[in-house]
């Protein structure tokens, strides 16, 4: 059987990353490895689910990253996507801690997402499953 056990987000800056993910999202550091340089193997989890699926903040250090991200954002299409039981409790306590929405919470039939900016280069969705 094949898992997911590591995905990845290419960000700016980890330090600004891990701040913004712990900080703000919530999630706990799981790995923070030095690889050289200024470069870390750093990911984070859930605190709901501590040995699930973690999150690589992978450095955007890659030529082809930089248009990849650009193309991403220009679109409005979200880096990863991100669950929440709550996703209007979500969207106040963020944009009360300035984070800025660039879709608030909307509609579309089985989920209700809303897009934010992670401040390193990224979208991210956050969608809550609605009931039938």
């Amino acid at each position: 059987m094949i898992r997911i056990t590591v995905t990845s987000v290419f960000v700016d800056d980890q330090s600004a990353a891990l701040d913004f993910y712990t900080r703000l999202l919530g999630f706990e550091v799981k790995n923070d490895i030095p690889l050289g340089g200024d470069d870390r193997w750093l990911t984070v989890v859930s605190p709901a689910a501590p040995d699930g699926v973690e999150l690589l903040l992978e450095p955007s250090g890659h030529p082809a990253v930089g248009p990849y991200k650009a193309a991403l954002v220009e679109d409005g299409i979200p880096a990863a996507s991100f669950g929440v039981d709550d996703l209007q409790a979500e969207f106040d306590r963020l944009t009360a801690a300035g984070v800025r929405f660039v879709q608030p919470p909307t509609d579309m039939g089985p989920v209700v997402v809303a897009t934010l900016d992670d401040t390193c280069g990224n979208l991210i969705q956050l969608a809550q499953t609605t009931s039938a």
